[in-house]
């Protein structure tokens, strides 16, 4: 019971996290309210979606229509609220990682329960954390974060490793969830901070 009060409850932060970060890149190209709803909303949800249809689950939000309300109401409070935020794009970055750590745990956690291996659940983790945010820099005409050279993807696969790690092969599933979450959002904060990056290919 402890367990899936804290994965439903880091399911909405994760939501709500995401949604904002949506409406934080609708507010930078200065969109109306409209247009903050629709990228909060495929931000909040797009990564849960995908894993779903490939896992051939029943997409989570269409039975629980709250995950929707959620992400609306983030853009509604982001859009009224936005101009008193500065530097909004280090808030985007921030709330993007936050997001990023708490899905990479639950992809992971979701792909379990249906059945799959570890290792095909821990890139439904990176899916479920990374996609949403790709959806909305796609729509926004955003270089997609995922694509770049900075830690991302990177960070969302390294939380779900831990999560599988303890929770599946040590069984130790409160554990997996808090320290899944901590390990990815501290490699994505080093990432932020440090500008660290993978290597990447020689132009010829």
């Amino acid at each position: 019971m402890v367990i899936a009060d804290l994965l439903r409850g880091l399911d909405y932060f994760g939501t709500v996290v995401f949604a904002i970060s949506g409406a934080l890149v609708a507010a930078r190209k200065g969109m109306d309210l409209m247009g903050f709803a629709i990228l909060a909303t495929v931000t909040g949800i797009g990564g849960g979606t995908l894993r779903d249809l490939i896992l051939a689950r029943p997409v989570f939000w269409v039975a629980h229509w709250e995950y929707i309300v959620i992400c609306v109401l983030a853009a509604i409070a982001t859009f009224y609220f936005v101009h008193h935020v500065r530097r909004r794009f280090s808030w985007l970055l921030w709330a993007d990682a936050v997001g990023l750590a708490a899905f990479s745990v639950l992809g992971v956690q979701i792909a379990l329960s249906a059945g799959t291996n570890p290792f095909i659940a821990i890139i439904m983790g990176m899916m479920t954390a990374a996609f949403g945010g790709l959806i909305r820099d796609v729509l926004a005409g955003e270089p997609p974060l995922l694509l770049h050279r900075e830690i991302y993807a990177s960070a969302a696969l390294s939380g779900g490793v831990v999560y599988a790690l303890f929770g599946v092969v040590l069984h130790q599933p409160v554990w997996a969830l808090i320290l899944g979450f901590v390990v990815a959002l501290v490699v994505r904060a080093l990432g932020i901070v440090y500008h660290w990056h993978l290597p990447t290919a020689r132009s010829a």
